[in-house]
This record gives C-alpha cells, sequence and structure tokens, in this order.
C-alpha cells in the first residue's frame, strides 16, 4: 500500500534504516533535515542514492513553522521520528521537553492539514517504563511513565510529556487522521557511518575500554532494522488508531553486552569489561560527572518489555540479541569510530 510518506529527522538512526526500508517497499518519501545542503549527499549515499521522484528532503526544524507545509504537501503518511537525543547532560530540562512537545504537535498540525490520514510518533519505552524503585519489572503498552519519581531524568520527561501531549491532540484536534505511537527500546545495530546514535555510545564504550567495570544498570535492547520494521507495519497495517506497540526485546545489563561481545567480536572485545562497578563508587564518579548522575537512578532496576501486542497484532518479530549486539560491535570497528 505504497503511498507519499513523511519521515522527520531523516539523518537519524532510526530515521535513515525506515527510509532505506519504505524506498524498498515503493513508497515515496519526503525526508526532514536541519539542512539540506550539508545532509543530501551524505545521506543519499547511505541510502544507495534513490531517485529525486523517490526520495526528496526538505528543510523543517522542531521550533519553526519554516519548511512543513512544504514537507507535508501530498503526503498520505507521516512518521514523526524526529525528537532531540542528548549526547550529553542538559543544562536544564526545558532543551529537550519544549522541542520534542512542541515539534511533535507542530509535526501533527500541519500532517492534518495536509490530509494525511496515519500519523506514527516515535516515542520510546522511556515513556512506560521508569518512576520505579529498585527491583525487577515488566511492562506493557498499558504503563505510563511516572514524572514525580526521583528516577525520572530530562530525556524520559521530554518522551514521556511528548507522546502524552501528542495523543491529547489527536484526540481533541486531529480528525480523522490516525495516530499511533512505536516506543522502542534502546536501539543498537549496525551503524552505516562514524555519525551514529546516542544509544549506541554504550557499545562504543565498552569496546573501547572507557568503561573497564560496568555499572549494574541495563536496557530492553531493538535491533534498529527490526524496530524500523516495526514503523513499516505501523504505518501500512489498517485499523490502528489510537494504538501503542512497544518494540523492545531481552533487557540486558552492561555486563551482559559485554559479554556478548567478547563472545561474538573475540579479540576485538579484549578492552570490554568483565568485572561490575560497585555501587558505591557509581555514587562518587556522579559527584563530579554529569552523564554518571543522569543514569545513576538506573541502577539495581529490571525493566522487561512485554513486546507481545506488536508480535500478536502485527506479526512483528525481532532477531536475536546477540546478532543486534555483535553487528552494532563490528560496524563501530568497521567505521573507525572504535579502534582495536
Amino acid at each position: 500500500m505504497a503511498g507519499t510518506v513523511l519521515v522527520t529527522g531523516a539523518t537519524g538512526y532510526i530515521a535513515g534504516e525506515l527510509i532505506r526500508q519504505l524506498l524498498g517497499k515503493g513508497w515515496t518519501v519526503h525526508g526532514t533535515v536541519r539542512n539540506v545542503a550539508k545532509s543530501e549527499a551524505g545521506l543519499r549515499a547511505r541510502l544507495g542514492d534513490p531517485s529525486p521522484a523517490a526520495f526528496r528532503l526538505f528543510e523543517a526544524e522542531l521550533m519553526s513553522d519554516k519548511g512543513w507545509a512544504e514537507a507535508t504537501a501530498g503526503c498520505t503518511h507521516v512518521a514523526h521520528v524526529a525528537s532531540p537525543i542528548p549526547s550529553q547532560a542538559p543544562k536544564h530540562e526545558d532543551e529537550l521537553i519544549v522541542p520534542a512537545r512542541e515539534g511533535t504537535l507542530r509535526a501533527l498540525r500541519f500532517a492534518r492539514d495536509a490530509g494525511v490520514t496515519r500519523f506514527v510518533q516515535t516515542s520510546s519505552t522511556a515513556a512506560v517504563i521508569y518512576g520505579v524503585d529498585r527491583g525487577e519489572y515488566t511492562f506493557d503498552e498499558s504503563r505510563w511513565t511516572d514524572l514525580g519519581h526521583p528516577d525520572v531524568y530530562p530525556y524520559v520527561k521530554s518522551k514521556t510529556i511528548a507522546e502524552r501531549a501528542a495523543r491529547d491532540w489527536a484526540a481533541a484536534e486531529g480528525g480523522a487522521m490516525e495516530f499511533v505511537s512505536v516506543n522502542p527500546g534502546m536501539v543498537l545495530g549496525p551503524v552505516d557511518s562514524a555519525d551514529f546514535s546516542a544509544s549506541v555510545e554504550l557499545v562504543s564504550q565498552l569496546l573501547s575500554g572507557a568503561m573497564p567495570m560496568a555499572p549494574n544498570l541495563g536496557f530492553p535492547i531493538v535491533d534498529v532494522r527490526d524496530i524500523a520494521a516495526l514503523h513499516v507495519l505501523a504505518l501500512e497495517t489498517p485499523g490502528l488508531a489510537g494504538e501503542r506497540f512497544l518494540g523492545a526485546g531481552q533487557f540486558l545489563t552492561a555486563l551482559e553486552v559485554a559479554a556478548v561481545l567478547r563472545a561474538r567480536l573475540g579479540e576485538k572485545a579484549r578492552k570490554a569489561p568483565t568485572r561490575p562497578m560497585p555501587d558505591w563508587l557509581v555514587s562518587i564518579l556522579a559527584l563530579f560527572n554529569a552523564e554518571v548522575r543522569a543514569v545513576k537512578s538506573e541502577i539495581g532496576k529490571v525493566r522487561h518489555v512485554d513486546a507481545s501486542h506488536a508480535k500478536e497484532r502485527l506479526g512483528w518479530t525481532m532477531r536475536p540479541i546477540e546478532d543486534t549486539i555483535a553487528d552494532c560491535g563490528n560496524s563501530l570497528i568497521a567505521h573507525g569510530v572504535v579502534k582495536v
């Protein structure tokens, strides 16, 4: 059922793989970037140089109306993937929350006004699985992150607030346009350049030796190729208005990810840690390091994600998590991000 789809944040990790899969299925794709002149050549090369008729780029930013009408013109579908992801802790939470929320509402308004029939928001499991004390949990789509809990840091807030705002807007203002959210876990897998997502930084640090001991934290992991495929299913499957799909597989700690890297990459992963970092050391490092401070609240929490709804409703499947981690590590080495 190929039509014309707008993918926002086209240079991003998930968005790039999503565009590749959509083009392969015959969709015409519009993409938004901040600067076409800087992004187009590299992005087209990553995508195998699609024809201008099949793939067009438009300049549009989350905090400005400029360019959105042109980007959405003629589109039947929108995949709103763009959202700020920090490489370091922000000085103020609104640096993430405001553009995440306002950018999503802006994309929704222009999509509705352009006659888009299906709007898929890339949310996150961050909007679902946070706001808990130490312990082991399993979450499904019915759960929302508790924003009043002390383990909720700015990125988690931004994803939760943006999805809630989108759902409220779609119910009140969306008209006939169907709204669906996809909520990925930690996205790993192969990278196709040295400019990669912040989510891949964990594997980079484990491989490079920057993390000589592994803190007792972990995440439910999903392959970038699989989460892109879930977006395609959310765009193409009829009758999904209001649906929410968690897209994540097995929960692995940093030490377990390191063990997979050593098992699958052998000598190339010789710097990956074999020892856990004591919790007291994490607490000390958090006093001096904003990034450690931001994730200190992850320590000692096991958050499983129940993705059965996506599997049963959409027929979604995931590859083995060991393949995802190995492909991620090998591609980081191949692109010179990690020296071995």
